[in-house]
């Protein structure tokens, strides 16, 4: 297929979603037989079948919700583009569709993005989080514009994507201030036993931080593993457990989660990168939100 005729898809999209193509025609206003042959035209140029027959009605084949997942995106977005040309306000921000990944510390991501609202021109921030995996079949559709996320594309990958470094910091481990005292002298030695709150294997410091245990023959007590970093220091808080997190944002977990660090795992790290469509970045905010967290939050 050479050229996609949007025509046809738009009836075949209308269809798709009426349910039926006599549904379609009161929406589009043509007769069944013109609808049925322009489908008819999709089908040759795709060159497989979209609906299958069910009873009276059309059923989307495999092929044809994989069309109409894009179709329907096409359509959303000139719906959107419609409604923005319409619009008497021309203030609308532009939007910066930006993926998170799940297992990256929310402060982190919130420091990296920050400087893209405190920008000169404003902008609408959407944020949407997921696996890596996930996140870069949403890049690969223009569905975002950037990902930031705590490991490089991992190799052998095929997707045509970039990792941008960021920087990275040390990883600290942190206790809730009442209990910190008892952690604090003789550190590490005072982790022997301790209750341990722990990012889930997949997590990349979770290994370098069993290997630093290992090395400094500390034998914790596992109490908990997360998926999701905030939850992990929300139990820190409560008192149920030594967690590790990033040193670069020491002070806003010290404040926001009423705990103290109690020393670094030194040798263990974690590393930020933002990840693009392009090699050679040309999206004026994210370029913005690159050079700030170089410079500015991992530049020390």
């Amino acid at each position: 297929m050479r050229h996609l005729n949007y025509n046809h898809l738009l009836y075949f999209w209308t269809v798709a979603r009426e349910g039926s193509i006599a549904k379609a025609t009161e929406v589009l206003h043509l007769t069944p037989q013109t609808i049925s042959v322009q489908l008819k035209i999709l089908e040759e140029s795709v060159g497989e079948p979209l609906f299958s027959r069910a009873g009276r009605g059309l059923v989307l084949t495999e092929f044809g919700h994989l069309v109409f997942q894009y179709a329907d995106e096409i359509f959303s977005i000139g719906e959107e583009l419609c409604v923005r040309l319409k619009s008497k306000d021309a203030s609308m921000a532009p939007s910066l569709q930006v993926g998170i990944t799940n297992s990256i510390p929310k402060l982190i991501a919130m420091r990296i993005l920050q400087p893209a609202l405190e920008g000169d021109e404003p902008i609408k921030l959407i944020c949407k989080e997921g696996s890596l995996e996930s996140l870069l079949g949403g890049l690969a559709v223009h569905q975002l514009d950037m990902i930031i996320s705590d490991c490089a594309i991992p190799a052998g990958l095929n997707v045509k994507a970039y990792s941008h470094a960021l920087g990275n910091s040390d990883i600290g481990f942190f206790a809730k201030t009442t209990n910190a005292r008892r952690y604090i002298k003789d550190f590490p030695r005072s982790l022997n036993n301790a209750p341990l709150l722990l990012p889930t294997t997949g997590n990349p410091i979770r290994s370098g931080l069993e290997v630093w245990l290992d090395s400094h023959d500390i034998s914790p007590t596992l109490v908990a593993e997360f998926e999701d970093s905030a939850l992990m220091k929300a139990f820190g808080e409560e008192g149920l457990g030594v967690f590790p997190s990033p040193e670069v944002i020491q002070d806003e977990i010290e404040t926001m989660y009423k705990c103290r660090m109690l020393g670094k795992a030194d040798s263990v790290r974690e590393y930020y990168y933002a990840i693009s469509p392009e090699r050679k970045l040309k999206h004026p905010i994210v370029l913005e939100i690159i050079e700030a967290a170089r410079d500015n939050l991992f530049g020390s």
